[in-house]
């Protein structure tokens, strides 16, 4: 890419994981990279990267979001990386966490993009991508809200597809499976004590657990999010690691029982 065709990304939650990793990829192809965390100036310096602009960004925050937007100026790729995570039955969650995982998840990355949608459109030139996962075309027991807000990310993008497409602006959801990236960890617990659904919450977590510590690196994500941004025309849908090649085939082909019994039993749960 030449100086003069330099286009300028956003990656959220750019510090750690896929986001880090697009964000180093983009650098590298020549794209001016910001990136953003809610607190940049607590980065350490081994995880910042040469040539990354950081931002301040606060999904659960509205006007922070706007913030961000100000002060990143004209975007022409927008990744929307950032989120949080979380695993409870669904009778044991209360609403304020379904609440607020649906905002960090979906409302925000939404109004992020709302506010840089005028610009792009303007020019004729835009790429909006949103990093979903694969738990929203293969939903799992006890993340039934991280599912939801997933799931709903992927329809705001797909929707949208059509109503931007004209302008030269394409959305796209990429699904991530299972890698090595540490999120799993950071995930919040909404286990109350005595709940009745804790053993079978337990052997998920730790089927979860052992999958992520076992999966692919985050800069095969990475690659992934690259071609979707460089094609002329971004596929809806895009998905990388936990077979995914393999388990999207199955699903069209197997009876949904079927599949569903299936992705069950490899996190050892059976109805």
């Amino acid at each position: 890419m030449s100086a003069t065709t330099q286009r300028t990304a956003l990656v959220t939650g750019a510090s750690t994981g896929i986001g880090q990793a697009t964000a180093k990829l983009l650098t590298a192809r020549g794209y001016r990279v910001l990136g953003t965390s809610r607190k940049p100036e607590h980065i350490p310096a081994e995880r910042r990267l040469p040539g990354v602009e950081y931002l301040e960004l606060d999904l659960g925050d509205p006007l922070s979001i706007v913030r961000c937007a100000e002060q990143a100026g004209p975007v022409d790729v927008l990744v929307n990386n950032a989120g949080e995570s979380q695993i409870g039955a669904l009778e044991d969650l209360p609403v304020a966490s379904i609440e607020r995982i649906l905002r960090v998840n979906t409302v925000a990355p939404v109004q992020l993009t709302q506010e840089l949608l005028p610009g792009m459109r303007a020019r004729g030139y835009g790429r909006v991508v949103m990093v979903g996962s694969m738990l929203a075309s293969f939903p799992l027991p006890f993340r039934s809200t991280y599912v939801a807000s997933k799931l709903a990310l992927r329809g705001f993008a797909t929707a949208a597809r059509g109503e931007l497409g004209p302008y030269g602006v394409w959305f796209t959801t990429v699904e991530p499976g299972n890698f090595a990236t540490g999120f799993g960890e950071r995930r919040t617990r909404v286990v109350p004590e005595g709940s009745p659904y804790t053993r079978s919450l337990r052997t998920l977590e730790a089927n979860a657990r052992d999958k992520e510590n076992s999966g692919l690196p985050p800069e095969r994500m990475a690659r992934t999010i690259l071609a979707a941004v460089e094609a002329d025309r971004p596929r809806p849908l895009y998905a990388a690691g936990s077979n995914a090649p393999l388990v999207f085939t199955l699903k069209r082909l197997l009876p949904r029982a079927v599949m569903e019994r299936l992705v069950l039993g490899s996190y050892g749960i059976r109805d």
